[in-house]
């Protein structure tokens, strides 16, 4: 099925839905850097089908999606700065927010589904009328402003259209959750606000993957049964003070279904030492980042903890969420392949840049394994019918 990857950047959503059976007919993203990483993994086929994406380099307020012909599926990101937690809260104020673009591609591409992937910051208070706005004209993308109406004017006559009810012309079904990632075996506790939508007419019932691994299963078996250590190779350490009162509620005898959450630990055991600043790293992108420090508010993410939220930053990447906190209580930076480990790329995919720049393509991206999983269930649900 013939998909569109907007706002693709490194190319973590892209690759999900390529695993999923989708084919891209085009990939657009304005970002120099994370247009030479897609198109370094072009060059070299990476994996297989990648030599034929068709990469755009550009500001997508300037594209035709009609040109591309018939298309199946959406996907993509609109840049999260202005409603996340760590930017400047401009929100619908801020000239990054994409999301209008984001729809004005649903309208004029018309596909059969999409994904839409945001910051968990889009559900806050201050911008819940906003994600309203947004929701609605998801379902209504052929409802348009008129000339001079604020965004709140719109939103009034999308209410007024949405509750009469019947309507002729591009109608979608949709549904949100908040997902963390590590809920679905991602190594990293990250949180991102997913709409998918599926046009009217094709009447499919959908509902969200459930989650396959759980933070109640790793406690588990790292404090009550200890079988995380013991498959490491690993002394049981004392329980930590910040989860005795949570380990003292777990069920000692009743199983815990599903897996546990992956940890930081089991993302990048295998990798090898990283090699020195002076050298190069190799494929695999995994060199020692020198200048990693603790102090409070910065401290790292656990290695026998999922990791925290890699982040892109405003003003360059805030390290805490891009070290390793070693249980001797020393740190280092992730590594570029590490970092992507967390993201769950591919270890074939390459990435272009400074270390400081391949983070902030990273801290961008949606996970690899989780993207995967929901265009996944999205494409079970259209190929009976609509392949």
């Amino acid at each position: 099925m013939r998909s569109l990857e907007l706002f693709t950047g490194a190319g973590g959503l892209a690759l999900g839905t390529r695993a999923a059976g989708f084919r891209h007919a085009a990939l657009l993203e304005w970002n120099r850097d994370a247009c030479r990483t897609l198109r370094e993994n072009v060059r070299h086929a990476t994996l297989p089908g990648v030599e034929e994406w068709n990469v755009i380099e550009g500001d997508v307020r300037a594209c035709d999606y009609e040109s591309f012909g018939r298309v199946r599926f959406v996907a993509g990101g609109p840049p999260c700065q202005p409603f996340s937690i760590g930017g400047k809260h401009r929100g619908m104020s801020d000239s990054r927010d994409m999301i209008p673009e984001f729809i004005r591609a649903i309208r004029e591409a018309k596909p059969f589904a999409f994904l839409f992937e945001n910051v968990k910051g889009l559900t806050r208070k201050a911008f819940k009328n906003y994600l309203s706005y947004v929701e609605l004209r998801l379902r209504h993308p052929e409802v348009l402003a008129r000339s001079g109406d604020t965004w709140e004017d719109h939103l009034a006559r999308l209410e007024d259209v949405h509750t009469r009810g019947s309507r002729e012309g591009l109608h979608y079904r949709i549904v949100r959750r908040l997902i963390n990632a590590a809920d679905y075996g991602v190594p990293q506790m990250r949180e991102r606000v997913f709409i998918v939508g599926f046009r009217r007419d094709l009447n499919i019932e959908w509902h969200f993957p459930e989650p396959t691994h759980s933070r109640e299963k790793l406690q588990h078996d790292q404090w009550i049964s200890g079988r995380y250590w013991e498959e490491r190779d690993l002394e049981k350490p004392v329980v930590p003070a910040r989860l005795v009162a949570a380990v003292n509620r777990l069920p000692t005898l009743t199983p815990i279904r599903g897996e546990p959450w992956r940890t930081l630990r089991d993302a990048i055991s295998d990798l090898p030492r990283p090699s020195p600043p002076s050298e190069e790293p190799g494929t695999l992108f995994h060199r020692f980042q020198p200048g990693a420090r603790a102090y409070p508010g910065h401290t790292g993410s656990l290695l026998d903890s999922p990791a925290k939220t890699l982040k892109a930053g405003v003003h360059g990447v805030p390290g805490g969420e891009n070290m390793i906190a070693y249980p001797d209580g020393g740190v280092r930076y992730l590594t570029v392949r590490e970092a992507a480990r967390v993201q769950t790329f591919p270890d074939a995919w390459r990435f272009t840049g400074s270390w400081t720049e391949t983070m902030r393509q990273l801290g961008n991206a949606v996970p690899t394994k989780l993207a995967g999983i929901l265009a996944g269930s999205i494409a079970a649900s259209l190929v009976p019918r609509h392949g």
